[in-house]
């Protein structure tokens, strides 16, 4: 990767220098071997990248994407699992039919999976113009379809990247005790847990087998995943500061108290997914708390 570009990707994502090491030692060969295992393929190569809230698995899609252009002229696109979430009109119905806990994006149950499917799809076959939804994090609310991203001709790598992504639907006697006082007090039927247990038993799997080659950067524990979370709502904040409306999305911008009970929601997944997954994916980096890179464990075989 050049040095001008690398230096631009750093600064436009508010990245510390030290990343570009990361880059160097990690990202460049991880790029190196996809980009080979593309091309072996006539086919639109998909690629997943699992990672708790925080972990940079949005960076590290949008680096890849970056470097598969200008090394190896290959054309890919970044799906977010985020950009699927039902709309905010969708939520409130499953909320008042479902479960309230359901108004909270996040959980397998909010997304709009036969969407995101049909989207893979078109992106995998289309060579005229193909729309991807997009979700504002900030209104709580998805992009009016005038607003979506649009790209048009072969697109040689999809990415697709998600906390729950490639997760598997627990057993149902594992649902009995609750994880947190989130499921022991607002879902004391277990009604919340069972819906979205369900969902990703019965809907999810179906986007997951369009992945050909799967990543996961690994948190050491759920418990740095609060900090991450915090962090990543503080370039959030910095970003839309220069925005003319910035006073009026602050205050949609969550607290340092709302995310404590946001990552909740996401905690009976990420913990099953932490034992889980990990020898499940070709790809598999292991984080510290301070989110750098400990060991890569290559479980492709492929030189």
């Amino acid at each position: 990767m050049q040095k001008i570009a690398l230096d631009k990707f750093l600064i436009d994502h508010q990245l510390p220098l030290h990343y570009s090491h990361t880059i160097e030692d990690w990202f460049s060969s991880l790029a190196e071997k996809i980009s080979k295992q593309q091309q072996q393929t006539a086919n639109t190569l998909v690629l997943g990248i699992n990672g708790a809230q925080g972990s940079g698995k949005s960076t590290l899609a949008k680096l890849l994407v970056q470097i598969f252009d200008q090394d190896f002229a290959l054309t890919a696109v970044v799906l977010s699992l985020d950009d699927f979430y039902y709309t905010g009109q969708e939520r409130k119905h499953l909320a008042k039919t479902i479960h309230p806990l359901l108004n909270t994006r996040g959980v397998p149950g909010t997304h709009d999976i036969p969407l995101a499917i049909n989207t893979v799809q078109r992106l995998s076959t289309a060579e005229d113009i193909c729309c991807m939804p997009r979700f504002n994090k900030v209104t709580d609310d998805r992009y009016a379809e005038t607003e979506w991203d649009t790209i048009s001709g072969h697109v040689d790598i999809i990415i697709v990247e998600g906390w729950c992504l490639g997760a598997q639907a627990q057993h149902p006697d594992e649902l009995v005790m609750p994880i947190n006082d989130l499921e022991a007090k607002e879902d004391s039927e277990k009604i919340w847990r069972s819906y979205v247990n369900n969902q990703l038993k019965v809907l999810y799997p179906a986007l997951f087998s369009y992945i050909d080659v799967w990543i996961m950067l690994k948190a050491p524990s759920f418990e740095c995943i609060y900090k991450w979370r915090l962090e990543q709502e503080t370039k959030l904040r910095a970003t839309i500061a220069q925005s003319p409306y910035s006073e009026k999305q602050n205050q949609n911008l969550m607290t340092e108290k709302d995310i404590a009970r946001f990552i909740k929601f996401y905690q009976r997944i990420t913990e099953h997914m932490l034992k889980t997954l990990p020898e499940k994916v070709d790809y598999l980096f292991e984080l510290n708390q301070q989110r750098e890179i400990q060991r890569l464990i290559d479980n492709t075989h492929i030189d």
